[in-house]
């Protein structure tokens, strides 16, 4: 069985991290999409807002489930069994930022991270990018999935 977990923080999910999930599918028996959670960060979602878009974009992908962590990813891997850590590149300043991520959790464990480069036509979106045209009010529907409503 070969599963993945893809980490991050999701404030939101977007085009971006869609198709980077959607792409993994084929890929992996199970994708487990996990958000980590940081007590020194600060989110414009809650955990629940961003658990409930995930789990509503991906709702027909029985092969997708939605956690939430504290801690080492790769301690996540283990204790769920997963030999793989999923990650996206947007660009050269992503993969320098990932490799070094990558060979520490390498390092550390027997874990393999599985890169994936993101579509040309959601290479520029990140979900900073996101939260600023939300905050000035702009249209932030065309960079995430429909699931992501602010209310």
């Amino acid at each position: 069985m070969r599963k993945a977990i893809f980490p991050g923080s999701f404030d939101p999910i977007t085009l971006g991290h869609y198709d980077i999930i959607k792409r993994s599918i084929p890929l992996f028996d199970e994708i487990v999409v996990a958000i980590g959670v940081n007590a020194e960060k600060k989110y414009m979602f809650s955990l629940e807002e961003r658990k409930r878009f995930i789990e509503e974009t991906f709702k027909n992908q029985p092969s997708i489930s939605v956690i939430t962590y504290e801690g080492l990813t790769i301690d996540l891997c283990k204790k769920l069994k997963a030999d793989f850590i999923l990650r996206g590149l947007r660009n050269p300043a992503d993969f320098e930022f990932e490799k070094a991520i990558a060979h520490t959790n390498r390092r550390l464990s027997k874990i393999e991270t599985i890169f994936l480069l993101t579509a040309a036509s959601t290479s520029f979106i990140s979900s900073s990018i996101v939260r600023d045209v939300i905050r000035n009010g702009g249209d932030y529907k065309v960079l995430v999935p429909d699931a992501v409503i602010i209310r």
